[in-house]
C-alpha cells in the first residue's frame, strides 16, 4: 500500500538554521537513492498560522511518498531523515494513507489512493497550488483570512503551511478529528469564497486537492503530538 510521509523539522539554533540550508542542497542528492521512493518534495514553511508569505527560517519540512509503509519506516533511517532529526530541536513525522487525490504536483499525480474512508479517525486535507504570477497578489490578499479561519477553528487537531518556492508554489496541510468536521469548515466562510475566487479567475497554474486516513505519528511539535490522543481513541 502506497505510504505518505510528511516529515517536519525544528532548528532553533542559528547556528543549526544556517547547516540545514546547506542540508537543503546536499538533500537532493541523498533523496533518488531512497529504495521504494516514488515521489519527494523539500519544503520551507511560513510564519504565524503557517499559511503566509514571510518563510519561517526555523521550520523545514520533507513530503515524500513510498511504495510501501515498510518502505515508509526504513526512511527514518537514512540521510537526510537521521541527520536531520539529530541536529533538529524538534520533528515531528505524520504516516498518512491516501483516500482521494486529484490534480498534479510537478506535473505528476503523485498520490494513488487505496484505502477506503475509515467511519472515524483522524483525516488530513492537503492542497498545493502554483499561482500564475500575474494573481499572486489577489491570491495572497485572500490566504491571511483562510489562516486565520483555521487556526480559530476549534475542530483543528494541526495545520501548517509549507511549499517549495515562496510566493508562487504553496501547499496547506491541516489535520480534522474526522471527515465531517473537516467537510463543515471547506463549505463555509473565507475559504469557500477563496475557491470560487480561484475557480472564477483562474489563479492557478497547476493545483492538486488529497485526502489522507492519519496511520501514524511519531515524534513532538510544539513538546506533544497533537494528534495522539485522537489515534488512541479509534484504536479503542
Amino acid at each position: 500500500m502506497q505510504t505518505t510521509m510528511l516529515s517536519l523539522f525544528r532548528f532553533d539554533r542559528t547556528s543549526d538554521r544556517l547547516w540545514v540550508l546547506g542540508q537543503m542542497g546536499l538533500a537532493r542528492f541523498q533523496m533518488p537513492r531512497a529504495k521504494g521512493l516514488q515521489f519527494w518534495k523539500l519544503c520551507g514553511t511560513g510564519t504565524g498560522q503557517g499559511f503566509t508569505p514571510r518563510p519561517n527560517w526555523g521550520v523545514w519540512a520533507i513530503l515524500t511518498v513510498w511504495d510501501s509503509p515498510a518502505a515508509a519506516q526504513a526512511a527514518s533511517r537514512m540521510a537526510p531523515f537521521c541527520h536531520w532529526s539529530a541536529r533538529a530541536s524538534e520533528s515531528y513525522s505524520l504516516r498518512l494513507a491516501p483516500l482521494s487525490a486529484r490534480g498534479q504536483w510537478a506535473g505528476q499525480a503523485p498520490f494513488s489512493p487505496q484505502a477506503a474512508a475509515p467511519s472515524q479517525g483522524p483525516i488530513a486535507a492537503l492542497t498545493r497550488a502554483s499561482v500564475k504570477l500575474g494573481h499572486a497578489l489577489q491570491f495572497w490578499g485572500r490566504v491571511p483570512d483562510i489562516s486565520a479561519k483555521i487556526g480559530q477553528d476549534p475542530a483543528v487537531l494541526f495545520k501548517i503551511g509549507i511549499g517549495e518556492v515562496p510566493l508562487l508554489h504553496q501547499v496547506t496541510f491541516s489535520v480534522w478529528p474526522d471527515a465531517a468536521s473537516m467537510a463543515a469548515f471547506a463549505r463555509r466562510g473565507a475559504h469557500a469564497e477563496a475557491i470560487r475566487a480561484v475557480r472564477d479567475n483562474g489563479w492557478f497554474a497547476e493545483e492538486l486537492y488529497a485526502r489522507f486516513q492519519v496511520l501514524g505519528t511519531e515524534g513532538r511539535w510544539h513538546g506533544q503530538d497533537p494528534i495522539a490522543r485522537h489515534l488512541a481513541q479509534e484504536a479503542a
